[in-house]
């Protein structure tokens, strides 16, 4: 055997695996299982790869790589050329299926990138249709900036990622009408920490779930918020004046009713 791996019956396997590129591993499983077999002999004794088990293995590898099943390339090696055609047109029919998803993958990760960065993807002209005439863009950039790196930015911008205007509608939708009930409901003088009031807490709290998973401690904090980040009490003040400090005491009664003291909610 020379320097290189070769001898006067052929090739060792380190060689023909270095030459081909895969590993001796792999050359030993194709011999094990038949698709491709060393037929030469060292002076030694040993088993080798002469060319014509060479060209094989070329041969097994370039279908392996097309996505063709190991099991079926022995038969495909010396099948006809109309069978060795169907299974390539066959091959390249996968491979269309594979790219398609592929790039509905990547236009997702796109979507996804961009949520992230800016909130909601909705056409800059459709907002206010979507939103309202109080939407205020400069909200969203304000909680990137605050909340950029919390689970729940996350979870908002993959569900956002995922929403066509027409989604969005849904979510806010139900928001905007719970808004206007939590304002009637101020106005006859609901008591917090009763069961109406209870009720319309949970709603609350299951329209902010539209946006991320909120426990009733993050309610109780989200509620507190609204009251000093800037614009966030504007949304309830505008239709009820004091109607955000009002919710915030209606959640605050029903985190009790969950084990949540209000005094001491964290953030989980």
């Amino acid at each position: 055997m020379d320097e290189h791996g070769v001898t006067e019956g052929g090739m060792t396997v380190g060689r023909v695996a270095a030459e081909i590129g895969v590993s001796v591993r792999t050359l030993h499983h194709w011999d094990e299982l038949g698709v491709a077999t060393p037929s030469g002999r060292t002076n030694s004794g040993y088993r080798s790869y002469l060319p014509v088990d060479v060209a094989r293995l070329r041969r097994v590898l370039l279908l392996r790589d097309l996505g063709v099943p190991l099991a079926r390339i022995p038969t495909l090696l010396t099948a006809p050329a109309a069978e060795r055609r169907a299974e390539l047109t066959q091959r390249r029919r996968d491979l269309a299926d594979t790219i398609a998803r592929l790039e509905d993958v990547a236009r997702s990760v796109d979507r996804l990138l961009e949520a992230d960065e800016v909130g909601v993807l909705v056409p800059e002209d459709q907002h206010h249709d979507v939103f309202g005439d109080d939407w205020n863009p400069t909200m969203a950039e304000s909680a990137r900036a605050r909340w950029g790196d919390s689970a729940q930015w996350a979870e908002y911008a993959e569900r956002s990622a995922e929403r066509t205007p027409e989604d969005w509608r849904a979510v806010v939708g139900p928001l905007r009408d719970l808004v206007d009930e939590l304002a009637e409901a101020k106005r006859v003088g609901v008591v917090a920490g009763s069961e109406a009031a209870n009720a319309l807490a949970e709603r609350h709290r299951a329209a902010l779930g539209e946006y991320f998973h909120c426990t009733p401690a993050m309610h109780v904090i989200t509620g507190r918020l609204a009251l000093t980040e800037p614009g966030m009490a504007d949304t309830y003040d505008r239709v009820e004046p004091g109607l955000a400090a009002w919710l915030s005491t209606l959640i605050d009664a029903n985190a009790r009713t969950h084990g949540v003291d209000p005094e001491t909610a964290v953030w989980e």
